[in-house]
């Protein structure tokens, strides 16, 4: 034929006597036979060797390729559509409209409960759309999945989102756990009958909630380290190896705060592959669109994948299906991909005529792929969260996963069956009520067996215990363990008191010069090697141990690291080398106060979830806890955990050097908000050895649900030995620890002081007896908040039972019979000793650090502060001249002797 074209780019032909037109150009000058000849080499080598082979052979010539100076275009992203192809989908296991029945009950349930609570108190609050979006999600779980806890078996870790709990509480109640009493009480916790918490809080529900979950955020980082502990706890051979899961669910949306991602390459790091999160991607937050002119779930697949993460996505439920599979030419999948999520928001309030337009309506071929179709059934194209074939298979996917830890990125509607009422509106996640118009659709929609005049009431509605749906329920429940969620406390309390571990601290240290800080490691030391309790404790520490004197024991017990030590490390040759091994027992957490704590709550406690008795220690600089971490104490308090909490280098005037972003005055002011924490400042090892012996006895082998805020300093001053029995005055918060000996003056005073600060008030008594001839007792005020929450337990009980013999605050009789003026001083706010002034006999004047701490010596920063010996002297000096007990011109010379600048400037506002 005349105008036949040859493909060979370098041949040429004429037509007519007309020049050609050119050939296509490939890029670069390659053309098709050679892109030809790269491709059948790949599907030789596939053919003959696997894919495996094949990736390996790409990833070496990608190396290379950089090697050499190739700058290759990078994505971490898979096309706008299901990971799992529907041919790959397993069979579903169990009977889907069985399951579709109990579903819909349960969403009317929680529907319900909600609806009925803003009926009888107007505002009480509670969310509907979030567990809508996700039923599916958790239904596949309950029916298929989550296994409950037995004797034979540890059972899987479940941390629930937050504000999904009415999703949960409404299983409960098919599963006859919960009443229609308590569901009546949603949010209404006391009434009679009683209620149910808003969210997730093991403390109001021990029996029933695990994790505290809905402070956001939190429970994505908890997840995570709760299943590097499980790992630890195996590795250490304190539990035996299972195949448990730890699920997390949460929302696209709580991800944007920094604790929800910012452990993720530690999972894929620890290759923890007992580790699922589900994250509920219906492309909405509270207020409006999570990325309104972008794609977050492409945006979190990038994330997770480039921390090597296994990722699943499920976007498209089955009846995409066939629409796909239509796709010959990719252009569905390469449409999904072009659309940001503000534009899916508004495909899906919109009608099927809109979608057909304005989605497929792009191109003709598009359009063609759908004629088939109705605009209603367009409309109903189900997404694929929303589907539990696909959410199986990404389920069953994702916990037979190895080496590596999974996340399923789930497509839902936020609000998803409510209609008009909400339904991907970003009015939903405030949605409380339904008119009776939008509560029968919602009955109709879901085949709830209620007609139109019952439903407008919204009562709970449970099929009888011999139907269908309950008999399959405790049937899925029993043949996977037992109910989730579900809390019970298995640990054996521990038997021995431990005399022995704390005797020699009760000795002093024979004036040798050491820290509250190396008294308490010495004390670690010892519990370490306890037969009972040494394996059980914990150490925990953020990148701080060799400033917390804690090396040594990096040899002894070891850093845990799930693969041992792959390497020699540069200090092997000393004596406290940095030693990694499998079954390390130091969680050494690297600069993450959010990681540890979190490491501390899963040890804390493993008691319920584990039945093991696990004690953490966790030390760190003292600044860095309640100011930074707060919300995760406050968690932790929530979930009953127990144990120690360290704040090393405490106070605002005992680190030297560091600064106003160091150092601390705040902590124990803030511990007063924690109800079940017990909050101590101790100067003395003594003082740490009693506490930590009876923190051991009550948390573990009394089983008290509280925990220990012990703060502790790097200033070394010889250990006195313990002053008779004081251990009673110890735990309470105060006791008499050096009295005047000088009996016969007229001037005395009372000087109050604690941790690093006592030494100043030591100091100043012997000014005072010296100098100006006032006899002055020292007390150790070991807690503050002891003394408060015992003086208003006291002042309670009175106001409740005026009729019987009144009581007395510890603080009151203790101080009873001791004369004289009162003045503490604290290396914390001054409202720190304040707040027990309401118990005290006469008026008190406090000392503290109120104020941005300096980069400075001690000395210096406690002149500052007006904490140092001087200036509590002085306190002392002017609380008597109000009292009418010397002259004025004593202050004035007072003043003088001192070196006291009347004219400096304030610490609170400099």
């Amino acid at each position: 034929m005349d105008n036949e074209i040859s493909t060979h780019p370098n041949e040429t032909y004429t037509h007519h006597d007309e020049a050609p037109a050119p050939a296509p150009a490939q890029p670069h000058g390659i053309d098709d036979v050679e892109i030809q000849e790269w491709l059948e080499s790949l599907d030789a080598v596939l053919e003959s060797s696997g894919a495996e082979v094949a990736a390996e052979i790409l990833e070496r010539l990608r190396a290379h390729a950089t090697v050499n100076g190739i700058d290759l275009p990078f994505t971490a992203n898979t096309p706008y559509a299901n990971t799992i192809p529907h041919r790959l989908e397993p069979r579903y296991p169990g009977d889907q409209e069985l399951e579709r029945r109990i579903k819909s009950l349960v969403r009317w349930n929680a529907l319900a409960m909600v609806v009925r609570a803003n009926r009888v108190e107007h505002n009480i609050g509670g969310h509907i759309s979030t567990f809508a979006s996700a039923a599916t999600l958790y239904e596949v779980g309950f029916n298929h999945f989550f296994r409950g806890r037995t004797e034979e078996f540890e059972g899987d870790t479940v941390y629930f989102q937050g504000h999904a709990s009415p999703g949960m509480y409404a299983r409960a109640f098919l599963e006859g756990r919960l009443s229609a009493q308590q569901l009546e009480n949603f949010r209404r916790e006391l009434k009679p009958g009683g209620g149910l918490s808003s969210y997730p809080h093991p403390w109001l529900m021990p029996d029933f909630w695990e994790f505290p979950t809905v402070s956001m955020g939190l429970s994505p980082l908890m997840a995570i380290y709760q299943a590097r502990y499980n790992r630890y706890l195996e590795d250490r051979g304190l539990k035996p190896v299972t195949d448990a899961k730890v699920w997390a669910f949460l929302g696209d949306g709580e991800t944007d705060e920094p604790e929800s991602l910012g452990a993720i390459t530690l999972a894929s790091r620890e290759k923890l592959d007992n580790l699922i999160f589900v994250i509920n991607c219906n492309l909405q937050r509270l207020d409006g669109p999570v990325r309104g002119n972008g794609q977050i779930i492409q945006e979190l697949e990038s994330a997770f994948r480039g921390a090597r993460w296994n990722v699943i996505k499920v976007f498209w439920g089955s009846e995409w299906d066939p629409i796909l599979d239509r796709d010959t030419e990719g252009l569905l999948v390469k449409r999904m991909g072009e659309l940001v999520d503000g534009e899916y928001q508004k495909l899906v309030v919109e009608s099927g005529a809109y979608v057909r337009q304005h989605f497929f309506g792009s191109d003709p071929r598009l359009l063609q792929l759908v004629e088939p179709f109705s605009d209603d059934a367009l409309r109903r194209l189900r997404l694929g969260g929303h589907d539990p074939r696909k959410v199986y298979a990404a389920y069953k996917a994702a916990t037979e996963h190895k080496g590596a830890p999974t996340v399923i990125l789930a497509r839902t509607i936020k609000g998803y069956g409510l209609g008009e009422a909400g339904e991907g509106k970003n009015v939903t996640h405030q949605q409380k009520k339904l008119n009776e118009d939008e509560l029968r659709v919602f009955r109709s929609r879901f085949a709830v067996p209620l007609n139109d005049e019952d439903c407008v009431e919204v009562p709970f509605y449970r099929p009888p215990e011999n139907s269908p749906e309950i008999q399959y329920i405790r049937a899925r429940r029993k043949a996977l363990g037992g109910y989730v969620p579900q809390r019970s406390v298995r640990s054996k309390p521990l038997v021995a008191n431990h005399d022995e571990l704390f005797n020699e601290f009760f000795e002093g240290s024979d004036g040798r010069e050491v820290s509250t800080t190396m008294a308490f490691v010495g004390m670690l030391r010892k519990m370490l090697k306890d037969p009972e309790i040494g394996k059980l404790v914990v150490p925990i520490v953020p990148d701080e141990a060799r400033t917390f004197g804690m090396e040594s024991l990096f040899r002894t017990v070891g850093i845990y690291s799930s693969v041992g030590q792959r390497y020699e490390p540069v200090d092997v040759n000393t004596l406290l080398y940095y030693k990694e091994a499998k079954d390390g027992q130091i969680l050494e957490e690297g600069i993450t106060e959010a990681g540890s704590m979190a490491s501390f709550i899963a040890a804390g406690s493993a008691y319920a979830t584990h039945g093991i008795n696990t004690i953490p220690f966790f030390i760190y600089y003292s600044m860095f806890g309640f100011q930074r971490i707060a919300d995760f104490i406050w968690a932790a308090a929530d979930m009953r955990t127990r144990g120690f909490l360290l704040g090393g280098t405490a106070g605002r005037t005992t680190l030297a050097g560091e600064g106003l972003q160091h150092q601390d005055g705040n902590s124990h002011v803030l511990a007063l908000s924690v109800p079940n924490l017990r909050a101590y400042d101790p100067a003395f090892a003594y003082e740490i050895a009693v506490i930590i012996q009876d923190g051991i006895r009550r948390m573990y082998k009394d089983g008290e649900n509280i925990f220990y805020y012990i703060t502790v300093m790097n200033e070394q001053y010889a250990m006195p030995p313990m002053p008779g029995d004081v251990k009673e005055g110890i735990l309470n918060g105060m006791y008499r620890f050096r009295a005047s000996e000088n009996k016969k003056s007229k001037l005395r005073a009372q000087l109050f002081g604690s941790g690093a600060i006592l030494r100043e008030v030591l100091q100043a008594q012997e000014i005072l007896e010296t100098k100006y001839g006032v006899a002055a007792d020292v007390w150790s005020v070991t807690s503050y908040k002891q003394l408060y929450v015992d003086g208003n337990e006291t002042d309670r009980w009175n106001r409740l039972h005026p009729g019987e013999k009144q009581r007395v605050p510890y603080v009151t009789s203790t101080l009873g019979d001791a004369p004289g003026v009162l003045v503490a001083a604290s290396d914390y706010l001054k409202t720190l000793p304040n707040m027990i002034s309401k118990w005290l006999p006469r008026r008190l004047a406090s000392l503290g650090t109120d104020g941005f701490g300096r980069s400075e010596g001690r000395a210096s920063l406690r002149e500052f502060f007006e904490v140092d010996a001087r200036f509590i002297t002085l306190a002392t000096l002017h609380e008597l001249f109000i009292d009418g007990k010397v002259d004025r011109k004593l202050i004035d010379q007072a003043i003088k002797d001192l070196g006291i600048n009347p004219e400096k400037l304030n610490p609170v506002i400099s």
